[in-house]
C-alpha cells in the first residue's frame, strides 16, 4: 500500500479584477454591504470574448503544476477535473485537458461536487494511487461563474460572492505511509439539494428548448439560488464535524494543525471555524478577499498561494475542508 503526496501546485486567475464598487454600478449594493456579509473585496471575472474558459484556465494551472512537479506531461497517468461550470454540457473538461496538453490517451474523469469538488477529486486520486493503479495523477479545480450570474439587484445575494479561476495539483506515489495524504473524508446529504442549486438547464426540470420557447424574462431557473442563512448554519456544523473526523482518524489534535485551508465560501464561515477551534491567524489561510468563492478552484488556489508564500513547510500537518451544494462536504489530512 502506498500513500499519495502532492509534488506540484499551480493556479491561474483572469486578469480582469472586479471590485465591490464595480458591482455597485450594476446592482443596488455597496462595498460595505458585501464585505460585512462575505469578507470579499474583489474577484476575478473572465471578460466575454476572452480565450479563458473553464477548461483553458484548468490547462494553464495544470502546466504550472506539472512543471513544478519536475515531471513530464507524459508521466501523467490519469486526470481528475472538478467543476460545476464545464465548457459544454457534455463531454466534461477532463478530456479537453488531455487533448490540450497532448497527453497520451490516459483516463479522464469529471467530478461534479461543486464546492467540495476538489476534495472529492483529491480523494479519488489518492485512492487510485494508494491501490497502485496509477502513479502520477493531475487533479484540477476550475470554474467560470461570471457568465452565468444574474448581475442585477435581483441576483445580488449570490452574484457578489462568486469569482473565476483554476487551481491544479500533481499527486504521485509515496512509499512512506506517514507522509502525504493521510486520509480523506467525504459526506453528502441530498435532502438539502435545492437549498443551493441551479435547476436549469436540466433534463429533469427545464431544458434549453423550454427556456427559449417560453422566453420568460422572470424565469430565474437558470441562475443559481442559495438559501444563505440555511447554508451558513449547515456549513459551520459540517466543517467542524469533518475536520474533527480527520483529526481523530489520524490520532491528531487541534494543536497539531499547522495550517487549515477551508473552502473559500464566505470569510465569516472561516472565521467562525477558526474561533471554534481556537486557531490563530497563522494557522488559517484565507484569500476569498481577493478572489471571491471560486467553488472547486478555491482550495487548490489557496493551497498554491499558501505554499508559494512559505506558509507550508515540510513536515507540516495541513488540513483541507470544504462544504457546498448537494449538500456535500469533506476533508483531507496531509503530512507535507
Amino acid at each position: 500500500m502506498y500513500n499519495s503526496k502532492i509534488i506540484g501546485l499551480g493556479y491561474y486567475v483572469p486578469d480582469n479584477v472586479v471590485t465591490n464598487n464595480d458591482l455597485s454600478k450594476l446592482m443596488d449594493t455597496n462595498d460595505a454591504w458585501i464585505q460585512e456579509r462575505t469578507g470579499i473585496k474583489e474577484r476575478r471575472w473572465v471578460k466575454k470574448g476572452s480565450e479563458d474558459t473553464t477548461a483553458t484556465m484548468g490547462v494553464k494551472a495544470a502546466k504550472i503544476a506539472i512543471e513544478r512537479a519536475g515531471i513530464s506531461k507524459d508521466d501523467i497517468d490519469f486526470i481528475v477535473f472538478a467543476t460545476l461550470s464545464p465548457d459544454m454540457y457534455f463531454p466534461g473538461p477532463g478530456v479537453q485537458v488531455q487533448h490540450a496538453l497532448n497527453i497520451k490517451t490516459v483516463g479522464a474523469i469529471d467530478i461534479r461536487n461543486q464546492c467540495s469538488g476538489f476534495i472529492y477529486g483529491l480523494s479519488v486520486a489518492d485512492n487510485f494511487i494508494k491501490t497502485g493503479m496509477y502513479k502520477n495523477i493531475l487533479v484540477i479545480g476550475s470554474e467560470l461563474h461570471s457568465h452565468g450570474l444574474d448581475v442585477t439587484t435581483r441576483g445580488r445575494g449570490v452574484s457578489v460572492i462568486f469569482g473565476d479561476g483554476a487551481g491544479a495539483a500533481v499527486l504521485t506515489r509515496e512509499t512512506n505511509v506517514k507522509k502525504g495524504i493521510l486520509s480523506t473524508h467525504l459526506h453528502a446529504q441530498g435532502e438539502h439539494a435545492e437549498e443551493l442549486v441551479l435547476k436549469a438547464p436540466g433534463m429533469g426540470s427545464r431544458w434549453v428548448t423550454d427556456i427559449l420557447a417560453d422566453n420568460n424574462a422572470e424565469d430565474v431557473s437558470y441562475f443559481p439560488y442559495m438559501n444563505g442563512q440555511f447554508v451558513f448554519k449547515n456549513a459551520v456544523m459540517r466543517f467542524s464535524e469533518v475536520i474533527n473526523e480527520g483529526l481523530e482518524t489520524n490520532n491528531l489534535s487541534v494543536a497539531d494543525i499547522d495550517l487549515l485551508i477551508p473552502h473559500q465560501a464566505n470569510l465569516r464561515i472561516a472565521q467562525f471555524i477558526q474561533k471554534k477551534f481556537g486557531l490563530t491567524d497563522n494557522q488559517v489561510f484565507n484569500n476569498i478577499q481577493k478572489y471571491g468563492n471560486t467553488t472547486a478552484a478555491s482550495i487548490p488556489i489557496a493551497l498554491t498561494e499558501a505554499w508559494e508564500s512559505g506558509k507550508i513547510q515540510v513536515g507540516d500537518t495541513v488540513v483541507l475542508a470544504a462544504f457546498g451544494s448537494g449538500f456535500t462536504w469533506g476533508s483531507a489530512i496531509i503530512k507535507w
